[in-house]
């Protein structure tokens, strides 16, 4: 018996909210590139790309095949990154991941933090080789970004899996 069941007055979620909530998650993880944060070295993990991964990996259906590119955009236009880089190496995220599932039959967390993973460090990577010129020097600060990006991948597990079963009541 479900929280939902035991209390038929509970208020629920709409089903239009329900479905814009993984949307609303992912802007608002682009959203913190622009709080006021000074660092000597910028490594602030990208939270859309956390959020999105988490989304896509954890609740499936939760966003469409294509939800990468408009998310991507946003990200683009926020954080400052040349605009179709997000989108790009979003899309390309959603597709490695999609062909990894017909592969893997069952997954559990450590996969997924694997993935996930290689999938942070496959954006990070690329987005520097696209957004700075070759001869910069910012690889240990990228590495410092990359390892706090997926160090922080378990605590939006769960921060989404928490969203997702407060969605599912709806």
């Amino acid at each position: 018996m479900t929280e939902a069941d035991s209390n038929p007055f509970a208020p629920t979620l709409p089903p239009g909210r329900a479905r814009a909530l993984p949307w609303a998650t992912v802007m608002a993880g682009s959203l913190v590139t622009i709080l006021p944060i000074v660092a000597t070295v910028p490594i602030i993990p990208p939270f859309g790309l956390l959020m999105l991964l988490t989304w896509r990996l954890l609740a499936r259906f939760a966003l469409r095949p294509w939800a990468a590119a408009p998310l991507g955009f946003f990200d683009d236009l926020v954080s400052g990154q040349p605009l179709g880089s997000a989108v790009l190496l979003w899309s390309l995220c959603f597709i490695g991941i999609d062909l990894m599932e017909r592969r893997l039959v069952f997954r559990d967390f450590r996969q997924d933090w694997l993935i996930a993973s290689g999938a942070i460090l496959f954006c990070l990577a690329l987005g520097r080789i696209l957004a700075v010129p070759v001869r910069a020097q910012v690889d240990a600060a990228l590495l410092m970004q990359a390892a706090a990006t997926i160090c922080l991948f378990p605590a939006a597990a769960r921060l989404v899996a928490w969203i997702d079963r407060k969605r599912g009541m709806a």
